[in-house]
């Protein structure tokens, strides 16, 4: 059923495209493939399906979901973080996608170790990637509505209980208005700035400076992510962990 509801999705957003083959047929091709051990051409066709989108959507995940599945069977590490990456970035709830992720991020060899992320900001993260911007937006402006609602009764009401009633429930509604307005906020830096990358070479120096004659800092390996904080000529300055460096973007690919 699942397969179904996704490729009736798929097939209504794309069916302007213009293909050679329609969506569904590709959509159909690419998950025969697969299923034969056909991994490359499974992945082609995914490809196809994404790369003819006029707008990527929540609609995308299960393609993405499955060209990092096709991806990690070749062997192919990083393309396959950086599709389960996109996929969850337009479906954080996907529970595959996040497993897969994570057992694909065990292969990654790397001399950079893990930093411990201050478990409230992973929380407020979490809390962030629940719903997409727009949800976040438009409960945002619904709960400022409320607030203003409460504050008219707090203002004209005889009734001293309503009065109470309204002036707390409005403080309350006006700070869940300001984490839903942040939170959406925070969604759109993430998806404009595109800041995430992943490291798509099999051994990257990072240096200390953008030029091949920087004194080399540390060693990246294939599949692991990066945060870029800035493009100048042919090289990103990139952090992981607590680490910091140039590297040539032709070793990266944003997510």
């Amino acid at each position: 059923m699942r397969r179904i509801i996704n490729l009736c999705i798929i097939g209504l957003l794309v069916t302007t495209a213009g293909f050679a083959q329609s969506p569904t047929e590709l959509w159909a091709n690419a998950n025969q493939a697969y299923s034969e051990g056909r991994y490359a051409d499974a992945a082609a066709d995914y490809n196809a399906i994404i790369e003819a989108a006029p707008v990527i959507t929540r609609a995308y995940a299960p393609v993405y979901y499955n060209l990092g599945n096709a991806h990690f069977k070749q062997g192919e590490l990083s393309q396959a973080i950086l599709a389960y990456e996109r996929c969850l970035r337009l479906k954080p709830t996907d529970k595959n996608a996040s497993y897969n992720l994570r057992f694909a991020q065990t292969q990654i060899i790397d001399n950079i170790g893990d930093t411990q992320v201050f478990f409230l900001r992973e929380w407020l993260t979490t809390l962030r990637n629940m719903l997409p911007m727009s949800v976040w937006m438009w409960s945002s402006i619904i709960l400022f509505c409320l607030t203003l609602v409460c504050l008219l009764l707090f203002a004209f009401s005889r009734s001293i209980g309503i009065r109470k009633a309204g002036f707390y429930i409005s403080i309350i509604c006006l700070l869940c208005s300001g984490v839903a307005f942040a939170n959406a906020a925070s969604l759109h830096h993430r998806d404009s700035v595109r800041a995430d990358a992943i490291i798509t070479r099999g051994i990257v120096n990072a240096k200390a400076s953008p030029d091949r004659s920087g004194t080399e800092l540390f060693t990246l390996h294939e599949g692991t992510k990066v945060t870029i904080h800035e493009v100048l000529g042919g090289y990103a300055n990139i952090e992981v962990g607590n680490y910091n460096g140039w590297v040539p973007t032709n070793t990266l690919e944003r997510i």
